[in-house]
């Protein structure tokens, strides 16, 4: 056992010989360019086309211009979560269709699961959100409420 140790010992003294013995590298950090450049060389990505009789999502799903200017690339905020999870659950009621796959499907398990997950934030966040998030977190749970009432109430076929 001894004997391997010296060994491993032997090959480590070997590596950093050879690594002393060739040449250096340089690292040239080039992140800031990408703040550099113009806002008219940013391209933003296309949104994806609305499929035909597509029921229109929550007119508070959708951020007005003020908001989307106002938030700058990669701000994470309380109403980006709650559109996240308003998504999840109309795409669980059938009301929107799967990104992934084009389709429709009804899981009731997991709308009443994402919707309780909103009813959380809201009483986790109580007293800590903005009017506006509010607002958006309230019409966005009573709609959801609603739609979630008329599918279990229309039968697991309806859209």
């Amino acid at each position: 056992m001894l004997r391997s140790a010296r060994s491993a010992d032997e090959v480590n003294a070997g590596v950093r010989a050879a690594m002393a013995d060739e040449e250096s590298f340089k690292v040239t950090d080039r992140r800031g360019r990408a703040r550099e450049a113009e806002p008219a060389e940013r391209v933003a990505p296309a949104p994806a086309p609305e499929p035909a009789g597509a029921e229109p999502p929550h007119p508070a799903i959708a951020p007005s211009a003020p908001e989307a200017a106002g938030a700058g690339e990669g701000a994470a905020d309380l109403s980006g979560l709650i559109v996240m999870f308003a998504s999840s659950a109309l795409m669980s009621l059938g009301a929107a269709p799967d990104p992934m796959t084009g389709e429709r499907h009804v899981d009731l398990d997991q709308a009443q699961g994402t919707i309780d997950l909103l009813l959380l934030l809201r009483e986790k966040t109580h007293g800590n959100r903005t009017e506006q998030e509010s607002r958006l977190l309230e019409e966005i749970l009573y709609d959801l409420q609603l739609r979630f009432v008329r599918v279990t109430e229309s039968g697991p076929t309806a859209s």
